[in-house]
């Protein structure tokens, strides 16, 4: 079969697993004939993943969460109105996914929670007129999972997260959820839960406890506070990650404090090595840090990663933050009870994701 991936470009998280997906489907001998990126200005597509998906990759303007107050947290009423007010490149975004799906004429398009592309597919009914089906993967899919229960608090906050959701699968043939752990999926639904997906290199990495703090930083303006910890902790090693554009590929601030530019090996070899780990709480390195039994520190900085951050509290991973407070990850690690059945979940993915995709 051949396959045409689209990618939300929020963060690493979909980048990573369209990585694995594509290696398992070319394992099994099919083929990825392109990427579609969904990108914006704050956006932009990881060097890891171009020089690793073995495809083309195209780019489009897509919504995004704008950042505000030192690129922080996004504010949600900001980012509908800057998006709401961009229809003209959004139309456009419409018309070339469009056009590279009458171009490619794959298979089946997979869709990495990309808007996009589902309001494509809700527009020209690719599926319906040239038989090019949709299959719609990601972590958010459990929300709208009917045996997924959350609190009558949880439904308010995560209300946008499930319009989001329907909106992304709009015509998806099946939608798979990503998950911490096992659960009933909804055949009425088209839903299947499904095992993360890591990256074929987690598994050649042994896990020790080191005695640094690892970190991800997705915005740097939590540089400021990572910094004004490590002042009053100057003796607990840290080394973080970020995204910062133009950084110098290893920044030391000290002895005890280093800052790299993201890079998927040193990342995963960082974390494989650390004694716990700070995140922003994306779910693919929340998981990576599960599988490597890393107690965790999740400071969600938008809607899905505070949905990323709950559910994996849910499991046991760690604790919530609004701030990267790393007092509160160090009093977590005595208390840290690794997910015993985490890995052999994992482990099923493979078969999983080439009985639901490819029907083997």
């Amino acid at each position: 079969m051949r396959f045409l991936f689209t990618v939300q470009g929020e963060g690493r998280g979909h980048f990573t697993q369209a990585l694995s997906l594509a290696a398992i489907l070319r394992k099994h001998g099919h083929e990825v004939v392109a990427v579609l990126v969904g990108t914006s200005d704050s956006r932009q597509i990881p060097p890891f993943f171009i020089n690793k998906i073995e495809a083309p990759v195209a780019e489009f303007d897509s919504p995004n969460f704008t950042s505000f107050y030192k690129q922080k947290r996004p504010n949600i009423l900001i980012s509908v109105a800057k998006n709401i007010s961009r229809p003209f490149i959004f139309r456009k975004s419409l018309l070339f996914v469009k056009q590279q799906i009458e171009k490619y004429r794959p298979d089946k398009v997979i869709n990495f929670y990309e808007m996009i592309t589902g309001m494509a597919y809700g527009i020209y009914q690719f599926d319906k007129k040239m038989g090019v089906e949709m299959i719609a993967l990601a972590h958010q899919y459990v929300l709208i999972n009917p045996n997924y229960r959350t609190s009558a608090d949880q439904d308010v906050k995560f209300y946008l997260l499930r319009m989001l959701s329907r909106i992304t699968s709009t015509r998806a043939s099946k939608i798979l959820a990503l998950s911490f752990r096992d659960m009933p999926g909804s055949e009425e639904r088209r839903i299947v839960t499904v095992p993360p997906l890591l990256r074929p290199e987690v598994f050649g990495i042994e896990s020790v406890k080191g005695d640094y703090i690892h970190g991800y930083m997705l915005n740097t303006g939590y540089f400021e506070e990572v910094s004004a910890w490590h002042e009053r902790n100057p003796d607990i090693p840290l080394r973080f990650f970020w995204d910062k554009k133009n950084a110098e590929e290893i920044t030391r601030v000290d002895d005890h404090f280093t800052l790299y530019t993201l890079n998927d090996e040193r990342f995963l070899k960082s974390m494989a090595g650390c004694k716990a780990y700070a995140t922003t709480s994306g779910f693919e390195s929340v998981c990576e840090a599960l599988y490597f039994r890393k107690p965790i520190l999740m400071v969600p900085v938008h809607i899905e990663q505070e949905f990323n951050a709950y559910d994996a509290g849910l499991s046991g991973a760690g604790v919530m933050s609004k701030k990267f407070n790393l007092d509160k990850l160090i009093e977590f690690i005595p208390e840290y009870k690794p997910d015993g059945q985490f890995r052999e979940w994992v482990e099923q993915a493979e078969d999983r994701f080439v009985k639901e995709i490819c029907g083997e």
